[in-house]
């Protein structure tokens, strides 16, 4: 047996693990049990204001969590080939259910976003999943068309109008957060697949020009953007500044130390979105810089491996191109949501991978994990 490789029993089937298996698998454990017990902090006010109680929030989280972390385990066990084959089909879907979000009446806004489907009294985010079936399809249409894709002919008819379907779609919903994000993880991918350079420049360039005109055309979003860009920072403290002041207020309350856990009160309703897009500053206001340095240690670890994985998947384009992916969706994610907090973006209404409260967005980044926790365990190593 190789050094790097262990038998255990997992979901009631013996088999061997590699180690890159292992370190992935611990550092996504301790993300999520340190997201749980902030969604506990953060979000026991809001939850008891709405339910009397202060851990209804938790508990939903907590069982979306409980169902999707084996979810996570399965989907590892999957063939990268039923993936493969099926990626398409997948891509299409979560593309319908998205459009049924932006112009049916299944569709619910919520923050100035369409992006909600609502159905038998329960809310999903589709756009999330529409996330991973794009990141599957990614290694599957660079991996099969790499030699081709110098032709502009062939990586606009094969590659762009689908992508530019896709996020379309959530920007025709007005989330430009979730736009931004796709984006991020289009250029991930096209970057691992050897995508020419003047593709991805042109691109890049064409996504800023959309992204100025969409900003511009909602008032509330320029106002936001606006006071952010002001040479003087953001001044309007009970308007647009409301939520980027308490959260910067809510990190310099913690110090280094912090207050201790359990005792921000930046969450008594002084923090809009405390257990969501701003958990970070949460965090921050309950164990102080030493929580902040140990939790931005776990995404940056989490992106290493990911990375020494790429590199190890060179014979193996369409497992390198997921990964690649999957960490420009996950820890790319976590640094935009960061940047805000920190009042180096404007506000995006971006969550934070594995740790904000959220069930599509759990579901969805659990799910993209199981599948590079699949491709780490039958990377080949050697005896």
């Amino acid at each position: 047996m190789s050094a790097n490789n262990t038998r255990i029993r997992l979901l009631g089937g013996q088999r061997h693990i590699t180690k890159s298996f292992g370190q992935l698998l611990g550092v996504i454990t301790l993300l999520l049990l340190l997201g749980l017990t902030m969604v506990l902090s953060a979000s026991s006010i809001d939850s008891y204001s709405a339910s009397n109680s202060f851990f209804s929030l938790f508990m939903k989280q907590g069982l979306i969590a409980l169902l999707a972390f084996p979810a996570m385990l399965l989907v590892s066990r999957i063939p990268m080939e039923v993936l493969r084959r099926w990626s398409k089909a997948f891509l299409i879907a979560t593309m319908l259910v998205q459009l049924l979000v932006v112009s049916t009446s299944l569709g619910s806004a919520g923050g100035g976003n369409r992006n909600w489907l609502n159905v038998g009294g329960f809310s999903v985010q589709p756009s999330e999943f529409m996330k991973l079936a794009l990141v599957i399809w990614l290694g599957r249409v660079l991996s099969e068309r790499r030699d081709e894709l110098t032709s502009l002919k062939v990586f606009v008819k094969h590659v762009l109008v689908w992508v530019v379907a896709a996020i379309g779609l959530v920007m025709a919903g007005r989330d430009l957060g979730t736009a931004m994000v796709m984006l991020i993880i289009v250029f991930g991918c096209f970057f691992v697949g050897r995508v020419p350079l003047r593709f991805l420049g042109a691109l890049a360039v064409a996504g800023g020009v959309i992204a100025g005109i969409f900003a511009i055309g909602s008032a509330n979003r320029l106002s936001r953007i606006a006071s952010w860009a002001g040479s003087s920072g953001c001044t309007d403290y009970s308007g647009t500044c409301w939520q980027t002041t308490h959260g910067t207020w809510a990190l310099a309350a913690g110090g280094i130390f912090g207050v201790g856990l359990g005792n921000s009160k930046s969450k008594w309703a002084w923090l809009p979105e405390a257990e969501n897009d701003f958990i970070f500053a949460i965090i921050g206001e309950e164990l102080g810089l030493v929580g902040l340095i140990a939790l931005i240690g776990l995404y940056v670890l989490l992106a290493v491996l990911m990375v020494r994985l790429i590199v190890r998947l060179a014979d193996r384009p369409f497992e390198q191109i997921v990964v690649a992916g999957a960490l420009t969706w996950t820890v790319g994610q976590a640094f935009i949501n960061i940047a805000v907090v920190l009042g180096l973006l404007p506000v995006l209404g971006v969550p934070l991978p594995l740790v904000s409260y959220g069930g599509s967005s759990l579901v969805a980044n659990l799910l993209m994990l199981g599948v590079v926790l699949g491709i780490a365990n039958t990377e080949r190593t050697p005896s």
